[in-house]
């Protein structure tokens, strides 16, 4: 195994692209349903969009969360099927055609005909399918398009009508006439949900009326209304029977009103514009004639003659309370075909019936018919106006304006809706409100608050469903009827229909069984025909349950297995829609909610907090958002925002920006750091040995055989264990915790909890593990801390990739596919893991979670935060030492949670001593209050002086007591928490001192006091780490990675300033040692400047050169250089060589810490740490100061190793000019490796691993020619 290298910069968008080829090549989700196969099923119904326009966020938000759920599914040990569905019919297709082709009425469809207007419907349905195929897959989502359904084939269609033919066997479908929302746009009924879904607030006329009663002329009744085009079918008035009404006499005009008394208002702005004559109840006005406003319905019209009307009570006054007092004059006009109200009471005073003709002078496209002579043709929001100037020249009209108010739109034409009385196919939803609301009971919705009140209130409200629509291009209604309705034949399937007509069928739309006839039952009679209209869209979405798998005609065992689906999804405003109607057919028919679980999501609205529209063009496209930062990015910002939470979010590019930079970018960066540690680590190894040391690193002490496999780091999960170091034990330990509340949330679709922990997550690891252990992952320290470190690093990031594929596919597989090969398969030979997806996800070690640990790093990143806060406040960098930091706490665990991580504390907050205490007194500082006057200004009042001076008078004592009991009484008022505002400060006499030199800060828990006394050495480490800080940016700067070995030369002007002493005093101990590279005069350089910069820094002139540098050694064995190596231990002289570069003239070291670490590793297998070394080229042993600077000065190729320390007078050594460890040499292409046969001399290496590092080192090496049998 070789770890792979990890590019220092990343973009998404092009790794993304690099993902979809892979998943591609690999056809990944549908191995994965292969793999899953036999599993337990979780079932999940997509709701089907449109293929008439493009996605949007709105659908790219419910299918990223769906794709989350399904894939969390999948990798807990479900088989999930995914398929995608394509609502094909209805309104929004229709909308298209009638659009494109002109098409404003329907005897232009009847002209053109019917089959040739399905015909361009259907060459529409799928015009974006493919785009939405590219979009969706572009946005990481997994679900099967090639295994689609389409509400348009014949198949689908099938057993719609076969969920029709149930409902109707059930007595649920009746014929009736209902006042409707209507779509003049469109010529069709909308149901009474799909008239809620686009509210607009609109300005629309208000008119005053008058109505003279007949029994005195000169009093008249005032109505109000804001549809003067329903006036001219007015039959009836309404009042409230239980409310006053007044009759005036108007001043201006001599003319006596009714209206109801605290509506005067609505007409009048003053008292004195009028004379009160009388009041009265509006029981009194009951039975009351009026004039007829419109002589169409007074006259011989209808069948019935105006005395005729009159006896069923029409031109009267009508009684009921649905009249109230918060708008209008309190008479309500009633046209009672044009409005739900309306049509209620006057069907309950008998003034009209259900049986008789409809007085509706209102065609299918808004249009007055020619019964309003005065009107007719005028469409009838262009009429109002003309209706009011009519009014106005007959002498009624009272009073005009306008009113502001939110009125219905068709949800597909984007035009105004009107309330027309429509003869329309129903199914009885009111009569099973109750068992609709038990059905939704044993659900689970995400939140539920939209199920306990939004659906809840619906469902009790719940009206009869208007399932028909008088248009073409859909599912037809199955009923074949006579024509006086007598007979009825309701038919459930193609065979059925076959059967009964003797015709054979291959299609079900309109053009294709319009035309089948059923002979009559009844001798005699003419033969029965198909009802003209066609399914409601919203009853094939809520049939495809049953729909999608052809039910009860195919794959039974298949729906009975996932039925009901255990989880579905989709926005806000399906709660009346596909919600709804999923809930009415299944719980109509099988008695229970197709559903288990739902989550919903809110809205996703512009930046100015808008709906998104493409005329306004304020949101930005979906695809330039994907293409600049990402799928993954713009899918964690949907997802870890208010809007899965249903409510509405405000879309801002920046977002999305935000994600790459607080959790993408980090999270990467902890990931390469691994990564590059890893290399290293290999490197050094590969360098020390060239295949003799094999070291298996695992959280446990490897298998003594596992040298012979040649793996250098492998990771077995199954063998973690809790390491000895305290920050280990924490990211394990948070790991786990987050493990255990990841699978209790995500079982409980709360997605909206999830997300947020996962991302503190990734702060935690990056801005803390990572941050505080960086030199034990750099190996600064033990080997063995080295490996722990490492392996520890790399559980989490593995653990962490697997939890975040569901929600991030495309970077979680970026980072897999780089460790998996780090990854042992023992124990899973047989499973594909060649993709993140095909893991499952990581259960839960409850034995690695120490809640312990966790606390105690939770107070210490508190402290940490604290100390930060302070030196911001006091614009000390952290470059610069402080002298102490002091921690108060009464509590004596607290303060032992901290004494065991200050050195974690003095390294971040870079403080020399962190001192306990939980005695404040000994620091002078004590408790204060001050008043918050925002709570207690109004809440006081007289008394807040007298109380604001005993707030600030309260003790110490008094103030631990409040911060316990959580109130005070003062002066007779209990304050709580919110009124106080708790402070510390210094006191007594050294106050000013102490003052001066600590700054105070605390939170709810700790008060910490920081030491910001300034002292000049500590200045001076801040002034030499800020030179560092400059090395690392044109590092940085020169696109160089920390393995690139450099040295560094450098020249402060003026000479001897303080800036020169400063990096002269540090240049070694410090500066050299933190860049892991040689500082030097910039007199000493020679060879090829990489980068240099001249800078300003404390009033000096810092003048700094990179050089690159190939590692290597004074001489080399036919081409390899290398070093002997003689080891002190104890009374025995060990033997050994190391490499420097393997093959020939290829550096083999990054810089000098990677030098050093490879001769450190070597050096342990004796136990020899700390060492120091000697050069043996000049008869007596001359020590080495720096080793790596050195190294090209060495005249001989032996040095001698010692404990530090180490008296080694009296002994002699042996110096050879060839390597001590035996080896070969293999050459190949020009190229020439060498390999060790032993490392130690005497520790032989597995013929095996001479064959590795061959092949390693000379790619198309041939091992027969390696001679490996002489050896």
């Amino acid at each position: 195994m070789v770890v792979q290298r990890v590019p220092e910069n990343i973009s998404f968008p092009v790794e993304e692209e690099k993902v979809l080829q892979l998943w591609k090549e690999w056809d990944v989700f549908q191995t994965s349903l292969k793999h899953s196969k036999g599993r337990p099923r979780f079932s999940f119904y997509d709701g089907p969009p449109f293929a008439t326009g493009l996605p949007h966020y709105g659908h790219i938000l419910a299918g990223t969360i769906k794709d989350i759920v399904t894939r969390f599914a999948h990798q807990n040990g479900f088989h999930v099927e995914r398929r995608f569905g394509w609502d094909t019919h209805g309104l929004p297709i229709e909308y298209e055609i009638d659009k494109a082709l002109g098409i404003k009425t329907p005897q232009q469809v009847a002209e053109m005909g019917i089959a040739k207007y399905n015909e361009e419907c259907r060459k529409i349905v799928m015009r974006y399918a493919k785009d939405w195929e590219d979009i969706v897959g572009r946005i990481g989502r997994w679900i099967d398009f090639k295994n689609d359904y389409k509400t348009m084939y014949p198949w689908f269609m099938e057993s719609v009508w076969w969920v029709f033919k149930q409902l109707f066997l059930k007595g649920l479908v009746y014929r009736g006439s209902k006042v409707m929302p209507f779509s003049t746009a469109c010529h069709t009924p909308l149901s009474n949900f799909e008239s809620g879904q686009n509210y607009k607030e609109v300005v629309d006329p208000a008119v005053m009326v008058s109505f003279p009663l007949e029994e005195d002329p000169q009093v008249s009744l005032v109505a109000w209304t804001t549809t003067p085009w329903t006036l001219p079918s007015n039959l009836t008035l309404c009042v409230n029977p239980n409310l006053l009404y007044a009759k005036v006499e108007d001043k201006a005009s001599k003319k006596i009103f009714i209206l109801m008394q605290s509506r005067l208002v609505s007409l009048y702005k003053s008292e004195a514009e009028y004379a009160l004559i009388d009041t009265f109840p509006g029981s009194r006005l009951l039975g009351k004639a009026y004039e007829p406003l419109f002589p169409y319905f007074a006259k011989c019209l209808t069948m019935l003659c105006p005395e005729q009307m009159k006896e069923r009570g029409a031109f009267r006054v009508l009684n009921d309370e649905y009249v109230t007092e918060e708008s209008g004059t309190g008479v309500v006009h009633q046209a009672p075909y044009f409005g739900e109200d309306d049509y209620r009471v006057c069907l309950s005073a008998g003034v009209i019936t259900k049986d008789m003709e409809i007085i509706c002078p209102v065609d299918d496209s808004g249009c007055f018919s020619s019964e309003v002579p005065d009107f007719s043709g005028m469409h009838v929001k262009d009429a109002d106006k003309k209706i009011t100037q009519h009014l106005k020249s007959m002498g009624r009209l009272v009073h005009v304006g306008t009113v502001k108010h939110s009125y219905p739109f068709c949800w597909r034409s984007d035009t105004p809706l009107i309330y027309k009385a429509v003869p329309s196919w129903f199914i009885r939803v009111q009569d099973h409100s109750e068992d609709l609301l038990k059905a939704t009971a044993n659900t689970y919705w995400v939140p539920d608050f939209v199920k306990e009140k939004r659906f809840g209130n619906w469902l009790k409200e719940a009206r009869d469903w208007a399932v028909s629509r008088n248009r073409y291009w859909g599912t037809p209604i199955p009923l074949w009827v006579s024509e006086d309705f007598e007979e009825v034949v309701c038919i459930g399937s193609i065979s059925e229909l076959e059967a009964l007509t003797g015709q054979k069928i291959s299609d079900l739309h309109r053009e294709f069984v319009d035309g089948l006839t059923i002979p009559s039952k009844r001798p005699g009679q003419p033969p029965l025909r198909r009802v003209t209209e066609v399914f409601d869209c919203w009853f094939e979405s809520g049939s495809m349950p049953y729909a999608q798998v052809h039910y009860p005609f195919e794959r039974k065992k298949e729906f009975d297995e996932s039925f009901p689906a255990d989880f579905i999804a989709e926005g806000l405003d399906q709660t009346r829609g596909w919600f709804y109607t999923l809930l009415v057919i299944g719980t109509l028919i099988h008695g229970r909610a197709p559903f288990k679980n739902l989550i919903v999501n809110g809205m996703v609205l512009a930046a100015d907090g808008m709906k998104m529209s493409k005329s306004k063009k304020n949101y930005p496209d979906p695809m330039e958002i994907v293409h600049k930062y990402g799928a993954d990015a713009l899918r964690l910002y949907l997802i870890n925002s208010p809007v899965v939470r249903a409510e509405s979010l405000k879309f801002k590019e920046e977002g999305v920006r935000d994600i790459l930079k607080d959790v993408f970018l980090p999270w990467f960066n902890a990931f390469r750091f691994l990564m590059q540690n890893l290399e290293r680590l290999e490197k050094n190894l590969h360098v020390l040995t060239s295949g003799m040391i094999s070291l298996s690193l695992r959280m446990s002490s490897a298998p003594a055989d596992r040298s012979e496999e040649g793996e250098l780091f492998v990771f077995d999960e199954r063998q973690v264990h809790l390491s000895t170091n305290t920050m280990d034990r924490w990211i394990m330990s948070f790991t786990q915790s987050l493990l255990e509340f990841f699978h209790a949330e995500m079982e409980a679709y709360r997605l909206y909890t999830v997300v947020p922990k996962l991302v503190k997550f990734v702060d935690n690891l990056t801005n803390w593990y990572v941050r505080m252990n960086r030199n034990r992952l750099k190996g600064k320290t033990d080997i063995h801390d080295n490996h722990n470190a490492l392996l520890t690093l790399f559980g989490v990031i593995f653990s962490l990739v697997r939890m975040m594929a569901p929600f991030t596919p495309f970077l979680a597989e970026t980072m897999y596919q780089t460790l998996r090969h780090c990854w042992t398969l023992e124990g899973r030979k047989e499973e594909d893991i060649r993709s993140v997806h095909y893991l499952m996800l990581p259960k839960p070690r409850f034995e690695l979670i120490d809640i312990d640990v966790e606390r105690a790093v939770s107070r210490m990143q508190s402290i940490i935060d604290l100390g930060r806060v302070v030196r911001d406040r006091n614009t000390i960098p952290l470059k610069y030492p402080l002298p102490e930091l002091v921690v108060i706490h009464m509590e004596k665990e607290f303060l032992e949670d901290i004494s065991s991580l200050k050195s974690y504390v003095q390294e971040e907050l870079n403080v020399k001593e962190i001192t306990t205490s939980s005695d404040k007194g000994k620091y002078g500082v004590c408790l204060r209050a001050e008043p918050d006057f925002r709570v207690l200004g109004n809440r006081l009042k007289g008394d807040l002086k007298k109380v604001m001076a005993k707030i600030k008078a309260l003790s110490d004592e008094d103030l631990h007591k409040f911060l316990v009991d959580g109130q005070l009484e003062v002066e007779g008022h209990v304050l709580e928490t919110d009124a106080l505002r708790i402070m510390y400060a210094f006191e007594g006499s050294k106050a000013e001192e102490l003052k001066a030199r600590y700054s105070a800060h605390w939170d709810s828990q700790v008060l910490i006091l920081v030491d910001i006394t300034p002292d000049q050495g500590m200045q001076d480490e801040g002034t030499a780490r800020e030179v560092i800080n400059r090395i690392q940016k044109l590092r940085k700067k020169a696109k160089l990675v920390p393995t690139d070995p450099i040295s560094v030369f450098y020249e402060v002007k003026p000479k001897g300033s303080e800036l020169d002493r400063v990096v002269e005093e540090h240049r070694e101990a410090l500066i050299a040692s933190s860049i892991k590279a040689p500082v030097l005069p910039l007199s000493e350089f020679s060879g090829d400047v990489l980068i240099q910069e001249t800078q300003d820094l404390k009033g000096s002139s810092l003048h700094l050169v990179l050089r690159r540098n190939a590692a290597g050694s004074a001489t080399s064995c036919n081409g390899c250089r290398f070093l002997n190596l003689v080891w002190l231990c104890g009374s025995d002289v060990k033997k050994g060589t190391i490499l420097l570069e393997n093959p020939a003239r290829r550096a083999g070291f990054a810089d000098k810490a990677d030098f050093e670490n490879s001769v450190r590793r070597l050096c342990e297998y004796f136990g020899t740490i700390p060492i120091e070394f000697y050069d043996l080229s000049c008869g007596s042993p001359s020590l080495v100061q720096d080793l790596f600077s050195r190294r090209l000065d060495f005249k001989s190729k032996t040095l001698l190793v010692v404990p530090r320390g180490r008296n080694i007078n009296g002994f002699s050594f042996p110096v050879s000019d060839a390597p001590f460890s035996k080896f070969i040499e293999v050459s190949d292409n020009g190229d020439q490796a060498m390999i060790l046969l032993e490392n130690p001399v005497g520790n032989p290496v597995h013929a095996s691993h001479v064959v590795k590092y061959a092949k390693q080192f000379l790619p198309s090496v041939d091992p027969s020619k390696l001679g490996l049998t002489k050896l």
